[in-house]
């Protein structure tokens, strides 16, 4: 069936087309504002949590390796996130109940980066100095 086509027709066109609008999945999802609702950072690009223990993930196929990450309890509304500690040794300088920071790993669209499995986020910081530094031994770890 062709759109409708004549002399009144473009408050009937406005509103099929506005209709039509909700088959397109970005429209769709920034204006139900889905990924606020569904994201643990709440659209942040950076949260601060505290770490509850650390965790060793297994690496897809056909890698073959135990992906040192940790789990973080967001201090903004208490979720519970997998982040990947980046750096040869990183995981040596996280301990429990250190405050890291944690952003989103990059990748597809908001998902898992790589061949890690269900790990959308990356630690940054520990304890205010940030993990590549610490890693790269150009500064100590602050006791807090």
């Amino acid at each position: 069936m062709s759109p409708p086509s004549g002399l009144h027709t473009g408050g009937r066109l406005a509103a099929l087309r506005q209709r039509r609008r909700w088959s397109d999945r970005y429209y769709k999802r920034r204006t139900l504002r889905l990924k606020q609702r569904s994201d643990p950072l709440e659209g942040a690009p950076q949260a601060r949590g505290i770490v509850i223990e650390k965790v060793g993930v297994e690496a897809k196929q056909p890698n073959s390796a135990i992906r040192k990450c940790v789990k973080v309890q967001l201090i903004k509304n208490g979720r519970q996130v997998t982040a990947f500690a980046v750096g040869d040794g990183a995981i040596n300088f996280i301990d429990e109940h250190d405050e890291v920071l944690v952003e989103g790993i990059g990748g597809r669209m908001g998902r898992s980066y790589g061949d890690i499995p269900g790990v959308r986020y990356k630690v940054i910081q520990v304890n205010g100095t940030s993990l590549d530094e610490l890693v790269r031994g150009r500064k100590e770890k602050p006791q807090r």
